[in-house]
């Protein structure tokens, strides 16, 4: 089963074009419109999002969830492109676009929306681009996107820079000499070797990352022989490496690579495979575009809408970012507020995204999703067309 990421899933991008100044965003009202609207559509968003969250596909094979988006924005004229998500983002999406088409004598200029393929390998973003998504399509003036957290529904959280980590994948391949479980002398043992590497790996982020920065190295999986009785050739670590700072990470890198270079000469083994690969950089929300969707949101949400740390979890969404496209990600919870409080109060958590047992509360959370991500598009349309 498929669960939401505590990153990005939808989004929209809008690109404006300039408009007569006017008066303030009547918020209390837009937000008053954007509920009699939800109510209105929610059986179909309802039926929509147990669709979506009932026939999960993998990455890059997302067909039926993209011909029912699809489907879903051919109906309003809307453009769409290959389409995947997650359950209550893609709700919340198509619920977005359907109360800004109902709303659309309120903003002017031209509203794209993005539902990406691949979000949870981090790499559908990097495929619409490398695929001309904005060489085929004009590059949007401003950016948002939305996930879902595990945090009560109602609140939204964001903040303005670094939003997200930069992720990096690691793959290490200890060799040593197999042989007789009982005779351990006559070997070199990666088992041993991948066990001291995953302990002394730490020493990297405790003694030489400086403790007030972010790093974070974990590892996944660890794979070694078939029998019990049989010390392997071989052992094949997985992680990622997750970083705020550029120079955090490069510091890193280098410490993870020059421990599992010792590691396996102290066990006097050849040296092993440290294969690094570059993944998904930090999402940084722009100060602008966070500055005008601020006070909007802050009207409508008042002390729900909070600022938070950066989520240490890593998102895709970023390469729009980098690809020009100034933008803001914020975040919707998705719990009762009583069962999160209560969970707090008694020290065990309620489930995170990527547990079996994640399980949003699906109406007010979409409805919190369509009421932010509206307001966020129709603050840019508003600030564009006071030529700010």
């Amino acid at each position: 089963m498929q669960f939401a990421k505590p990153l990005l899933a939808a989004f929209a991008l809008g690109s404006m074009v300039a408009l007569p100044a006017h008066a303030e965003l009547d918020v209390a009202s837009l937000k008053q419109s954007i509920e009699t609207s939800f109510e209105h559509e929610y059986p179909k968003l309802d039926a929509l999002y147990k669709d979506i969250h009932a026939h999960p596909e993998i990455a890059f094979q997302e067909e039926k969830t993209a011909a029912k988006l699809a489907a879903e924005m051919q109906e309003r004229e809307t453009f769409v492109t290959h389409s995947c998500g997650h359950d209550i983002h893609m709700a919340s999406w198509v619920g977005t676009a359907k109360t800004l088409v109902g709303l659309k004598d309120q903003w002017k200029g031209t509203l794209m929306f993005i539902a990406q393929p691949a979000e949870e390998v981090t790499a559908g973003a990097r495929a619409m681009l490398a695929d001309g998504l904005f060489t085929r399509f004009p590059k949007p003036d401003a950016g948002f996107a939305l996930h879902a957290g595990a945090f009560p529904y109602g609140f939204v959280s964001y903040r303005v820079g670094v939003g997200s980590s930069n992720e990096d994948g690691l793959y290490i391949k200890f060799k040593g000499r197999g042989g007789h479980g009982a005779v351990p002398q006559a070997t070199i043992d990666p088992v041993m070797m991948a066990s001291r590497f995953v302990v002394d790996v730490q020493s990297v982020i405790s003694r030489e990352k400086d403790p007030t920065e972010f790093g974070v190295v974990s590892i996944g999986s660890l794979h070694a022989g078939t029998a019990d009785n049989i010390i392997p050739d071989e052992a094949v670590l997985l992680g990622t490496i997750r970083t705020f700072n550029p120079d955090v990470r490069a510091k890193m890198h280098d410490g993870i690579e020059r421990t599992a270079k010792a590691v396996a000469a102290m066990a006097n083994a050849p040296a092993p495979d440290i294969k690094i690969t570059e993944g998904t950089k930090a999402v940084v929300n722009d100060a602008a575009v966070v500055a005008t969707a601020e006070k909007v949101l802050k009207a409508a949400f008042g002390d729900k809408f909070r600022v938070t740390p950066p989520f240490t979890p890593s998102e895709d969404f970023s390469e729009y970012i980098n690809a020009g496209v100034p933008s803001m990600m914020f975040n919707i919870g998705m719990y009762e507020l009583e069962k999160w409080a209560a969970a707090n109060k008694s020290g065990t958590p309620l489930p995170g995204n990527h547990s079996p047992l994640f399980a949003p509360v699906p109406k007010p959370t979409i409805q919190t999703g369509v009421t932010a991500m509206t307001l966020a598009v129709l603050s840019a349309f508003d600030q564009r067309a006071k030529g700010q």
